[in-house]
């Protein structure tokens, strides 16, 4: 045991003994760690101009360990020289935000990296650091940019604000509120500013170069009796995605009558303030007056809406309105300030006004543009014409005061320079107009300082119209279509001109020109409205009368002098289907009916008669067809539809009845159709021997009604029957002496007291199909007397060409005559 307390004993001193020897050794080690630290940021400070920085990149609030950039391709080394040059990443501060990874060249983060912590409202926020390679030493500049997101929602500093409002204020006051704060910059700043929905007030957004001024703006005058206090919600929004918002309540206490309001001498007041200036420099004295008297005209000042920044720079006495400094300025920080002072009399009324502090640097100042002479309409087609005469100035000093002034170089102007710096804006060549309308030039004047800064004055020119173009129709030729039997002022078509003018130059008025032909009566058919060029029908056009015509149209702008151009309009007018079919035969004009006579040996087919009919109109409204109505025997005869011939459908036989009467509908093709009928009468005989026998039934009535009539009606019937005899023998005489003529044969007369056949001129029959005679039983004559041998049908051909080429002078050729 003793031994074993002896060793532990040996032990712990040689542990003391390595332990001290290690102490001395980190010391030592420090010791030149430090002094290459040292040695280091000397080499840091004097090679640090000729380093250009490199540039990267990250998003606010990204996750420790994120990946930034690799960083091998910039420091131009290999993954193993790494190590060996014994690379490490330095920044700013005592905190390291960054970790450099050796074995891979990535650059890694620390920790989190809030943008608003780091650079508050600044834009945009860089973190510089540099990149050490110690053996042999080398480093490189390069900096971190940290991007905004949207992660800070806006802020009223005062969630509840009170207004106090006299009940004597008029509608149309505007009232400031509060605005909420938004540590987010860019697009994830504060945007816009909602009320909650009442009755009295809206809101009225301002723009101001600290952002956007909510103001309620009283729409109906309050009432304190009726309503003591009034609680709206004021939601501020910003441009994030999504949006995030933030409310306060404002609460508006009425106030009983003080009508009369503090006013500010000035509503906005402008200072400048160098940022060198101490603690406690006066900045500006705002004044407020209030015509009221006793506590009510009592003012005090006090900041409105002011931001938590504003607070912590600039304080305002409450009585004498003097405003100072709290802390020094600094420029780079930020450039200007807006102040909203609120004097407030005894009675709750209140009046506002606009203080702006600008913090002075060195070429702050823009160059300035001042306008002399500017002609904002030219004429067209004007060469070097003056368009503007301006003078450019810079209040700053140096190369910071000295300016070159240029427009783009695609317009046709150019700058000539005069003296005093004043330049001329000139055309360099004459404008059309038509081409170009409208000229925006910027003139870009630009000092030579550091920073440069430049100022852009835009100009609109406007090139005046001249009347150098003439109206154009649309088309040279217009075809316009319109259907006969119009209504008078019948709206029938338009033509349409475009002059590319402008103004008087470009306003066109229609008018017809004098036709070419003078039979034409243009002034009874058509008229033009003279502002828009709309065709009418001045009466009804006649397509049977007239099928076209045309004329021409003028456009004339009302320039100084006129311009005209002309176009051809051709009108074009339709048939309509006005015109019902017209028989020719038979006729229908009210005398005896003329009788058709069939020998009832006829086969079926057989001829009977040929309906002719016409139609004044054209194309398909002429188209005729013809149709059997009404018919004694239905199925005896028929009618074809195309021709109008009217044939036996069969053989007639000996119990088809002797009369038969024809009711033939002739119809044309239009829409609607038009139709006209005529009515036919057939006599069925053998040969010629008894036409127009009536029964023996009603014969031996009469006979029994009066004995004499049926004497005198026998003896006239012998007379006329002896008459017709001789007068068929005359011509079967010469009939047979003609044919004996012309074959050397002979002919000898039929038996009976009539021929059975007569000339069959055709072999269709004994009606030819070129002559037909009437054979009618004269007035009064009874059963036994006849007009004979008369033939009708060349003259009803002759009168149809006739009453054809009255109707329409094209149907000759169409139809046909058998």
């Amino acid at each position: 045991m003793i031994e074993s307390a002896t060793t532990r004993a040996e032990t712990g001193s040689s542990l003391l003994g390595d332990q001290k020897a290690m102490e001395a050794g980190e010391g030592k080690e420090r010791f030149l760690r430090q002094r290459q630290v040292f040695i280091f940021f000397v080499l840091l400070g004097i090679a640090q101009a000729a380093s250009e920085p490199r540039h990267y990149s990250v998003a606010e609030e990204t996750e420790s360990g994120s990946f930034v950039a690799n960083l091998l391709k910039d420091l131009g080394l290999e993954v193993n020289e790494l190590a060996a040059r014994g690379a490490r990443v330095i920044s700013k501060g005592k905190k390291t935000r960054f970790h450099f990874d050796r074995q891979t060249g990535d650059l890694l983060l620390n920790e989190k990296l809030d943008r608003e912590e780091l650079c508050g409202l600044a834009e945009p926020c860089v973190l510089p650091f540099q990149v050490l390679l110690e053996n042999p030493l080398q480093f490189f500049q390069a900096a971190l940019r940290i991007r905004d997101i949207n992660d800070h929602s806006p802020v009223f500093l005062d969630k509840e604000i009170i207004l106090k409002i006299s009940e004597s204020v008029t509608p149309g006051t505007t009232f400031l509120i509060e605005r909420a704060q938004d540590l987010d910059v860019g697009s994830n700043s504060l945007q816009s500013y909602t009320v909650s929905p009442n009755s009295h007030f809206h809101l009225k957004l301002q723009d101001s170069p600290d952002g956007i001024l909510p103001q309620l703006v009283l729409d109906k005058a309050l009432d304190r009796e009726e309503q003591a206090e009034i609680r709206l919600t004021l939601t501020a929004l910003d441009g994030g995605t999504p949006p995030r918002t933030g409310t306060a309540l404002v609460r508006i206490e009425v106030l009983d009558i003080n009508d009369n309001a503090p006013e500010f001498a000035k509503q906005f007041y402008k200072v400048q303030v160098q940022e060198n200036s101490p603690i406690g420099f006066p900045v500006v004295i705002v004044s407020a007056s209030d015509l009221d008297i006793g506590t009510y005209g009592e003012i005090s000042y006090v900041f409105s809406q002011a931001s938590e920044d504003i607070r912590k720079t600039f304080q305002i006495n409450a009585k004498s309105g003097e405003l100072f400094l709290t802390q020094k300025l600094d420029f780079e920080s930020t450039q200007t300030y807006t102040l909203n002072v609120q004097a407030t009399d005894g009675g709750g009324l209140s009046g506002s006004c606009v203080v702006f502090v600008q913090v002075m640097d060195l070429n702050d100042n823009p160059p300035e543009l001042t306008m002399s002479t500017f002609i904002d309409h030219i004429p067209e087609n004007l060469e070097e014409t003056i368009i503007a005469v301006f003078r450019v100035s810079d209040p700053d000093s140096g190369d910071n005061g000295r300016m070159v002034c240029s427009i783009p170089d695609d317009l046709p102007f150019f700058l000539k320079p005069s003296v005093e710096n004043f330049y001329t804006l000139v055309t360099n060549t004459a404008l059309d107009r038509e081409t170009r309308a409208e000229y925006n030039i910027t003139i870009t004047v630009t000092d030579l300082g550091t920073p440069r800064l430049k100022t852009q004055h835009n100009l609109t020119v406007t090139v005046s119209d001249v009347n150098d173009n003439a109206p154009t129709f649309s088309q040279t030729t217009y075809t316009l279509r319109v259907r006969e039997n119009n209504s008078p002022a019948l709206h029938i078509g338009s033509v349409s001109a475009t002059d590319r003018d402008s103004g008087a130059n470009a306003q066109v008025t229609y008018s017809l020109l004098p036709p070419h032909d003078p039979q034409l009566p243009l002034g009874s058919l058509v008229s033009i409205n003279a502002d828009n060029g709309q065709l009418f029908a001045l009466r009804s056009l006649d397509f049977e009368a007239l099928q076209a015509f045309e004329f021409r149209v003028r456009a004339a702008d009302r320039g100084s002098p006129a311009l005209s151009s002309q176009a051809l309009v051709r009108v074009l007018v339709a048939d309509a289907n006005d015109n019902a079919p017209f028989v020719l035969y038979p006729l229908q004009n009210g005398s005896a009916p003329c009788t058709e006579l069939v020998p009832r040996a006829a086969e079926a087919g057989y001829l009977v008669a040929k309906v002719v009919a016409v139609d004044g109109d054209s194309g398909q409204n002429a188209w005729l067809s013809y149709q059997l109505l009404k018919a004694t025997e239905p199925g005896l005869f028929g009618v074809w539809a195309h021709n109008g011939e009217v044939r036996t459908a069969r053989p007639l036989s000996e119990r088809d009845a002797v009369k038969h009467r024809l009711l033939v509908l002739v119809r044309d093709h239009g829409e609607p159709p038009l139709s006209a009928s005529v009515t036919l009468h057939v006599l069925l005989v053998d040969g010629f021997s008894q036409p127009y026998l009536p029964l023996p039934d009603a014969a031996a009535a009469e006979a029994r009604a009066d004995p004499l009539t049926v004497y005198l009606v026998v003896a006239l019937a012998s007379v006329s029957s002896l008459f017709l005899f001789s007068v068929l023998v005359f011509v079967a005489v010469r009939l047979c002496r003609r044919s004996r003529a012309a074959s050397g044969g002979g002919c000898s007369v039929p038996e009976g007291p009539f021929p059975g056949h007569l000339v069959d001129v055709s072999g269709a029959g004994t009606l030819s199909h070129s002559y037909q005679y009437e054979v009618c039983l004269t007035g009064g004559s009874g059963t036994n007397e006849f007009k004979f041998l008369k033939p009708i049908l060349p003259s009803f051909l002759a009168l149809g060409e006739e009453r054809i080429s009255e109707a329409n002078p094209s149907f000759r050729d169409n139809f046909e005559f058998n």
